[in-house]
């Protein structure tokens, strides 16, 4: 009717997590942010921002400050997702290791104490590796009715890179 195309906003690290809901994120028609981890995207925001003038160099750095939540509403802070899940910092570097490298729990798990010493503490990194490890292993389900996106470092979809059954324990 209106001739549009229906852009979707899930990033690369919210569909590893499944952190998107079943239908609802997958009736967009292409997933610009496929293949975008958040932290890209929120350093990508962030140079934008400094490049920017004023008044759009405040609105972006106010976006790219504020908490991350499912919601695109002011006030949304309740639902802050990394305070749920873990931080997208963490999320993002297990993802990289997991999927290019192939590292175990047990590597990835030491990688990130020895990248993020004084940053994160061990129980951090232990608590975001499980939920990590969790729901990638149990999101498949999302990730194979995923919309088409551009593949710009590594993709999720089942007709590109990954391939992993969507029953797995």
């Amino acid at each position: 009717m209106e001739r549009a195309l229906v852009v979707g906003t899930g990033d690369l690290s919210e569909i590893a997590l499944g952190w998107n809901t079943y239908n609802g994120d997958h009736m967009s028609m292409y997933q610009i942010n496929c293949s975008v981890p958040k932290t890209m995207v929120l350093a990508a925001l962030r140079l934008v921002a400094a490049e920017s003038d004023e008044p759009l160099r405040l609105l972006l750095a106010d976006i790219a400050s504020a908490p991350i939540t499912p919601e695109l509403v002011p006030g949304a802070a309740a639902n802050d997702s990394e305070a749920r899940l873990g931080p997208y910092e963490l999320h993002d570097f297990f993802l990289f290791h997991y999927l290019v490298d192939g590292a175990s729990a047990a590597t990835l798990q030491e990688l990130a104490k020895i990248a993020f010493v004084g940053e994160y503490s061990r129980e951090v990194v232990e608590d975001t590796l499980s939920k990590f490890l969790h729901r990638f292993r149990t999101a498949q389900y999302k990730r194979n009715c995923v919309p088409d996106g551009p593949k710009i470092t590594i993709s999720l979809s089942p007709r590109a890179d990954w391939r992993m059954p969507s029953d797995l324990p």
